[in-house]
């Protein structure tokens, strides 16, 4: 018997999670100059194509399927998405169709990998993306999905799932390892690999449109909600519990960096505000349906703070993320992992554990540190070797010439503002000339 109130909420979440990748297009597509605009988008929002097919053929079987390598990766038994649409899940009374949560997994790979565009920024060519985003969603997303999204028993009686979850028990409702900071680890190895944009430290690279990068965040804050809600895979007190933590964080987070900006720089901005919520709602991500909502407020204060502040890494060390995905999504997705171990309740959610200051001593602390050290490990090796290789076989930076002129011309032959002055009604009448 399906359960068709959780089957809405689930199908509900799974479209909300979509909109972020468009969201994501237009926060990142306003950040950069103007010249690049489209380019940057469009790599944004061409994952929902290329990720799709690769979930479709063999993704979803290979992060959820039966255990085939001792915790690190399914097997091929949902090749096609074959018969999941004849499979539920879930409790008794709560059972939604498999093929829902198929659909909303797949979204989560979409912006997992979109997620990196913000490293590549203004220096990407388009087909050689397309490749990089389709290897890497195989060999980087699809296995980390598996530790920790694969719980024993869900892929039918007797199955097995991930290690992280089943073995080593971290607690990760909704992507603080496979999404959070695995594109932050992954933004490293890609900006290491494709070097730095040319005039890069030395140029003023402003964003060209603020507008566009608060309208992208508030989809994005809004996207969230299915983002982690949507995780507790049906309508309830967990749901609840993380669609106010969601909300908790973000705004704590909003305050927490305009105060660091304030102080440091003597004005609080726009552009501040929209990070500043992201940041939050990233570092609320993987404890969301674990901790109360004072719990979340703390942590999205101490996500808002810390990556505001963690901004000014990559000028340490001369890397060039163009977006900061590694300040925002690394170190905020790994500041709320570790921070479970300290505001984890079982009051909040009877299937996680007592952190730190509920009563759990250092226990569930150290297992949220091995696993996020794992994930962060895994993604910037793998995604070291095979950006190196992309970019070697197919040239995922652009020429020089195309970077300078801009990628919307070299790339997409288009431009994202006719700026040219067009002839007024009376001149054309007159003979007259534009």
């Amino acid at each position: 018997m399906i359960n068709t109130g959780d089957t809405a909420w689930l199908l509900g979440s799974a479209a909300l999670v979509m909109l972020m990748t468009p969201g994501l297009a237009l926060f990142y597509g306003g950040m950069v100059r103007a010249r690049s605009v489209l380019n940057v988008m469009m790599l944004s929002f061409a994952c929902l194509a290329a990720v799709g097919v690769v979930w479709l053929l063999y993704g979803y079987s290979l992060a959820f399927g039966n255990d085939a390598f001792g915790g690190l990766i399914g097997d091929f038994s949902y090749l096609g998405m074959h018969g999941l649409s004849e499979v539920t899940v879930g409790p008794a009374g709560h059972q939604v169709p498999l093929l829902a949560f198929a659909a909303f997994q797949l979204m989560f790979a979409v912006i997992t990998v979109a997620l990196l565009v913000g490293a590549v920024a203004e220096r990407a060519r388009f087909w050689a993306w397309l490749v990089f985003v389709v290897v890497w969603v195989s060999l980087v997303y699809l296995p980390l999905a598996h530790w920790v999204f694969a719980f024993d028993g869900f892929a039918g009686p007797g199955t097995t799932g991930g290690w992280l979850v089943n073995k080593l028990h971290a607690l990760d409702f909704a992507g603080g390892t496979a999404v959070e900071v695995n594109s932050g680890a992954a933004a490293v190895a890609l900006a290491f690999v494709i070097g730095r944009r040319h005039g890069w430290p030395h140029q003023a690279m402003r964003p060209h449109n603020l507008p566009f990068v608060m309208f992208g965040a508030g989809l994005l804050w809004f996207g969230w909600f299915g983002f982690n809600a949507g995780s507790a895979i049906g309508a309830s007190g967990v749901a609840a519990t993380s669609f106010v933590n969601t909300t908790m964080a973000a705004a704590t987070a909003v305050l927490g960096w305009l105060v660091v900006e304030q102080v440091r720089d003597g004005k609080p901005t726009t552009l501040g505000a929209a990070s500043g919520a992201v940041a939050g709602l990233v570092g609320i991500t993987p404890g969301c349906g674990y901790v109360e909502p004072v719990g979340a407020a703390v942590i999205g204060l101490v996500a808002g703070v810390v990556c505001s502040l963690a901004i000014g890494l990559k000028y340490r060390l001369r890397l060039d993320d163009s977006l900061d995905v590694l300040a925002v999504h690394g170190i905020g997705g790994f500041t709320g992992m570790l921070l479970i171990g300290l505001f984890a309740s079982k009051g909040a959610n009877s299937a996680g554990a007592n952190g730190l200051f509920y009563g759990g001593g250092l226990d569930q602390l150290w297992r949220q540190a091995v696993a996020t050290l794992a994930a962060l490990a895994y993604s910037l090796v793998v995604t070291l070797v095979i950006a190196w290789v992309v970019n070697k076989l197919f040239g995922l930076r652009a020429e020089r010439q195309a970077e300078l002129d801009g990628l919307d011309e070299a790339e997409h032959a288009e431009s994202a503002y006719d700026l040219a002055v067009q002839p007024s009604r009376r001149s054309l009448m007159e003979g007259g000339r534009p």
